[in-house]
């Protein structure tokens, strides 16, 4: 609707009362009561292992259903993970693996139905042997990727590579193709490095109704086993392949991204860790420059990115925001704000109101946004977490305590991953219990995550064609960069059948969610075009623990060793216990992961082709794309919301 110029005046001011008291994005300020020490994604009634419910980190599936289960199961040792199978088997059970953490979006862990079971790995968390002088740890697969980290450096060995998050289990993340970046050696993907897998699966009633299997390096269910999705069993033990320990060497340097299609080609193979994250409405990119440096080379540098830090640790700096709010001719140079015709006057005259935003969470503010439907709030909000980021180095220290200065030189150990909310249960300074920002019971961060991999052949092209997307309507980007832009990752084709089946750049996109369901996103068509425009016009196949459900429909057609692990799934499971209806859509087996009905476009459940699968009611219709023409897009209809208001214009 059109806004008066008093009302625009107002909606400035308490953008600039943001911009100048929010110096830290919310994602750290103390919530007003703290969470238990940790998060459980099983939750049972009777008894705590029967009528249970599971979920993941975030409290939310994409498709918003509650999984149920009629059981739970904590197997301590090998032989009560066969138990469990067992047990599973012999009674025709659905049953599925859930991890501690539980941080796929997608439903991974859920049985199906409400008489499945679930058996969880978090007591199969202990190191089975470090091989110091051939180089192998095997593990539980319910160890956490940093406890593995730690235990291989202290035998001085290090894994060469791992995702940026430290708090997944080693089962989790095969189970998904979790990776790093890189492309050089064997790649940035965990499963790369796996040489030996114990699985459980069913079997026969001669043989107990389950068996361990031994997969060594050369049997040939192996790379069927080193990303399953879970289907084939639950894991129990995995060895992995690790190298010396070594240093890398981390700079950070932001330039124009007018040469990013040229860039994406070539900078994997000139850095061995590098990455790259685009701020399309900025124009900028940020380039990773990180390296392998002599182990002799000065330096102790550690990563504990701000992102995975906990609420309480960072609560002193809540207290300091009241301080600086008084100087907003300084936040207005920090953000680079040249609008003369703005004035400060009204909020600086309400400081009392100061408290109400710095203590609200974080989708207070994102929710704000979106009601009020003001792109240049949103645009200048977007610059406040990078702007963070980058002023605090990312939370890269030199020496584990202050940033001084690039190159960060560190121990790979110490570089490779982090994520401190997940382990820390007290804020460290007598305030509250501390917990990671998305954690649901704070009612933090929600929103949508998606990741897919685009042939690096073909990467170029794609980043020009968004590039464009992004000219038509550079605004409509801002809510990408208020969750950090557009995080690229370089990831080798892999050994595993249901890992990338050839080198590839991987897109990761955070953006905004609505507790509410259907709730309409302000540009949401921009980011189902980019996404149709990756599937469809370029190939790309969608990270399977991070997407929603339209992403998933036919995309196994895209493995060119599918029907091979089909094969090995049946010899493993000939009874489909381990399936479920969600991993029976994915695999191409029945049906369809897509969910078609009235308004589901909204919440990416399918690709509308009817107006009713937007929101016309609101003004949101189905649409072809504006770049993509083949994409189909709920799209908002300007002329139709100015005939509903009478209107001539809007904001």
């Amino acid at each position: 609707m059109r806004l008066g110029a008093m009302q625009r005046s107002k909606a400035m001011g308490v953008l600039r009362l943001l911009l100048a008291c929010l110096l830290i994005p919310a994602i750290y300020l103390l919530p007003a009561n703290g969470p238990p020490p940790s998060w459980e994604p099983i939750a049972c009634t009777d008894g705590g292992t029967s009528n249970c419910t599971v979920t993941n980190t975030y409290g939310s599936f994409p498709d918003r259903s509650v999984c149920y289960a009629a059981s739970a199961t904590y197997p301590l040792t090998e032989e009560e993970l066969v138990a469990a199978v067992a047990a599973a088997a012999a009674a025709r059970q659905k049953a599925k693996a859930a991890t501690r953490h539980a941080h796929s979006f997608t439903k991974l862990a859920c049985p199906g139905g409400r008489d499945g079971t679930v058996i969880s790995t978090r007591w199969l968390n202990r190191t089975v042997r470090v091989d110091v002088e051939r180089r192998l740890v095997t593990v539980e697969s319910g160890v956490v990727l940093r406890d593995l980290i730690a235990v291989a450096a202290a035998a001085g060995l290090a894994l060469p590579h791992s995702p940026y998050w430290d708090g997944l289990t080693v089962g989790g993340l095969l189970a998904t193709g979790a990776h790093g970046s890189s492309l050089w050696g064997k790649g940035g993907a965990v499963h790369e490095y796996v040489v030996g897998i114990r699985i459980v699966t069913p079997a026969p009633a001669s043989q107990g109704f389950a068996v361990v299997r031994e997969l060594g390096a050369d049997h040939p269910d192996l790379d069927a086993a080193k990303v399953s999705l879970g289907v084939l069993g639950i894991i129990s033990q995995v060895t992995l392949s690790l190298e010396p320990m070594f240093k890398r060497s981390v700079t950070f340097v932001t330039r124009d991204d007018s040469d990013l299609a040229e860039k994406v080609a070539v900078w994997g193979h000139l850095h061995e860790f590098g990455d790259m994250t685009w701020l399309p409405h900025q124009h900028k990119v940020v380039y990773r420059q990180d390296d392998r440096v002599d182990i002799s080379t000065p330096g102790d540098g550690l990563n504990d990115f701000l992102g995975f830090r906990p609420f309480g640790k960072l609560g002193s700096i809540a207290a300091r925001v009241v301080g600086v709010c008084p100087q907003i001719k300084q936040a207005k140079q920090a953000f680079d704000v040249h609008d003369a015709s703005v004035s400060y006057l009204w909020f600086t005259k309400k400081a009392s109101e100061v408290t109400m935003f710095y203590v609200h969470p974080i989708e207070d503010s994102d929710e704000w946004l979106e009601e009020k439907d003001v792109d240049l709030a949103r645009c200048l909000m977007a610059r406040l977490p990078m702007w963070k980021v980058q002023r605090e180095a990312y939370g890269f220290t030199n020496d584990g305590v202050s940033f001084t200065g690039y190159p960060v030189v560190g121990f790979q150990h110490r570089i490779q991953a982090s994520g401190a909310c997940s382990i820390s249960t007290a804020s460290g300074d007598g305030l509250l219990p501390s917990t990671c920002a998305w954690d649901p019971r704070v009612r933090g961060q929600f929103f949508y995550s998606s990741g897919f991999s685009v042939a690096l052949s073909k990467a170029p092209a794609f980043i020009a064609d968004a590039q464009r997307l992004r000219d038509l309507n550079p605004r409509a980007f801002c809510g990408l960069e208020g969750k950090l832009g557009v995080f690229m990752r370089y990831v080798k084709a892999s050994s595993a059948w249901l890992g990338k089946a050839e080198d590839s750049l991987d897109f990761d996109v955070v953006y905004y969610r609505s507790y509410r369901d259907g709730a309409l996103r302000r540009h949401a068509d921009v980011v189902d075009e980019l996404e149709q425009m990756a599937l469809r016009k370029y190939g790309a196949v969608p990270h399977w623990g991070k997407n929603r459900n339209f992403a998933f429909d036919g995309v196994v057609a895209k493995y060119p060793k599918a029907e091979e692990f089909l094969r090995v799934k049946d010899r493993y499971d000939p009874n489909g216990i381990f399936s479920s209806e969600w991993s029976d859509q994915v695999l191409g087996i029945e049906g369809s992961p897509s969910i078609v009905g009235k308004g589901c476009a909204i919440e990416g459940l399918c690709v509308c082709s009817d107006d009713s699968h937007c929101a016309p009611d609101k003004g949101y219709f189905c649409r072809p794309g504006k770049v993509y023409k083949e994409a189909r897009v709920c799209l908002f209809d300007d002329s139709y919301a100015r005939r509903r208001s009478g209107t001539v214009d809007e904001l």
